[in-house]
């Protein structure tokens, strides 16, 4: 059975749980179901062009008639996550009697374009591309403008404002460069906008991990991350090294080959990333339940007691690994290839092997094992695993302008300095309406977060920017 025809089985019973989920944060959020049918291919010319159902949350506790529409574009996953973690939305809409809209990316949570069958080709796939979605929000938004504004003094511009973070900040971005009548500004938090070939140094991004681990963890910390690499590669070498390793670490699968210990480092390697990313300073919930400063957390279990051998090192990794992996202590196993039982994180790669090709790359000096950067080799790993061929490394300059923003108005570039992704941010102005501003000392997308009293004055001042600049295009000073 092919991989892809996997996914196609396992659709329905995610599905079925992700609107049990639903149905909580609708009642925690004040938050309402909507579906609207829009095009499968929105730049078709063929008759009888196919809909789906492309799902959206509305909040419209604090929205006045007349009032302005925020709209959440949607990143790589089920839209309820990101409407659970932007609460500066709901902190800043009574201040302005805002409409909250939080649009699903196609592909993602349960706006599936061939339902169960989304996933099961390459022809089915084949609709997965930012520019589709960028299109879909496009359409929404005029759906929108329709039920909200029909009788309502008419404007120039609707007073709709987009937000987002991460790949959904790229996406706030580029509907106001590409769609300018359909919002007019957006709030582009830790956007790796110019994290693409030719643009952006392949190795800042595992640099950036590292400072944050050296910042918040300690130098030793470090080191034994370091040495951890070899250790498991040597110990790896025999079946009961292998098998110590899966039993030690709870892996749901035993490892049998080179092939799993190099996805059992990948794994790892991922969940470095995702610490540093989230390395907020207080508990948090958003890719799996973890504590405040979760990377210092992580060094001082891995660091604070002593060990004398490799089979020692290996279970002070376990017992560190286990916040992030078992924070909660309700994990039976870990699945180190998670790409086969999670179709979100099989579609944000098939994203990256088509169109959003970040380049990274390691070195001597960052903590990860050295690997250069190969476009081919990624290439031809991104055929075997979709059957599709990888863009042209520009393509993402030719689609959106790379680094040319200039002749763009009304983005709000902002990017906490301790965030991996801010080496590929916009961290300067770009023109008179085309702003950065810097968070010093903050991980990912934290001034999209909701207000915490724990929160540094370069947060506060992140987001009153963000108020000064929503009420200016909204003609409020």
């Amino acid at each position: 059975m092919s991989l892809l025809l996997k996914f196609a089985i396992s659709i329905l019973l995610v599905f079925l749980s992700n609107t049990i989920e639903i149905e909580s944060v609708e009642q925690i959020y004040s938050l309402e179901t909507r579906y609207i049918e829009v095009p499968v291919d929105h730049f078709s010319a063929l008759p009888s062009p196919k809909y789906f159902k492309l799902r959206y949350l509305i909040n419209s506790k604090y929205h006045v008639r007349g009032g302005p529409v925020f709209v959440y574009t949607g990143n790589d996953g089920d839209i309820s996550i990101f409407a659970q973690n932007t609460g500066f939305m709901y902190d800043i809409a009574p201040v302005f009697n805002a409409l909250l809209v939080f649009i699903e990316h196609r592909y993602y949570g349960q706006s599936l374009p061939f339902g169960n069958s989304t996933f099961s080709s390459p022809d089915n796939m084949q609709y997965l591309t930012s520019t589709q979605a960028l299109a879909d929000f496009a359409f929404v938004i005029e759906h929108l403008k329709k039920s909200f504004f029909e009788n309502v003094i008419s404007y120039d511009t609707h007073p709709f404002v987009a937000f987002g973070g991460s790949y959904g900040g790229m996406l706030a971005a580029w509907l106001r460069m590409k769609y300018p009548y359909s919002v007019i500004g957006a709030i582009s938090s830790s956007a790796p906008m110019f994290y693409f070939p030719g643009m952006t140094s392949c190795e800042l991004f595992y640099d950036k991990v590292t400072q944050v681990f050296e910042k918040y963890g300690h130098d030793q910390c470090v080191k034994t991350i370091k040495l951890g690499w070899d250790v498991i590669i040597n110990l790896s070498k025999t079946k009961l090294g292998m098998d110590f390793i899966s039993t030690t670490w709870k892996l749901c699968g035993k490892l049998k080959n080179s092939e799993d210990t190099e996805m059992l480092l990948n794994w790892l390697g991922n969940i470095y990333v995702n610490i540093a990313l989230t390395n907020y300073h207080y508990p948090t919930d958003f890719y799996t339940p973890l504590p405040a400063y979760p990377v210092k957390v992580f060094c001082d279990k891995l660091t604070t007691s002593y060990f004398n051998d490799t089979k020692g090192l290996i279970e002070h990794f376990s017992h560190a690994l286990e916040i992030y992996t078992n924070y909660t202590g309700k994990r039976v196993c870990n699945n180190i290839n998670s790409s086969i039982d999670d179709y979100t994180e099989f579609a944000w790669d098939y994203q990256q092997c088509t169109e959003l090709v970040m380049p990274k790359c390691s070195t001597d000096a960052d903590m990860f094992i050295t690997k250069p950067w190969d476009f081919e080799k990624y290439s031809m790993n991104c055929f075997k695993k979709f059957g599709v061929k990888t863009f042209e490394p520009d393509w993402a300059v030719i689609a959106y302008g790379g680094k040319n923003l200039r002749h763009y108005s009304n983005i709000v570039f902002s990017n906490g300095m301790m965030d991996p992704y801010s080496c590929g941010g916009v961290t300067g102005n770009m023109s008179a309406s085309i702003w950065a501003f810097n968070i010093s000392d903050a991980p990912h997308h934290i001034d999209l977060r909701n207000s915490d009293v724990a929160d540094n004055n370069y947060v506060f001042s992140a987001r009153a920017f963000h108020i000064q600049a929503i009420k200016q295009w909204l003609n409020m000073v």
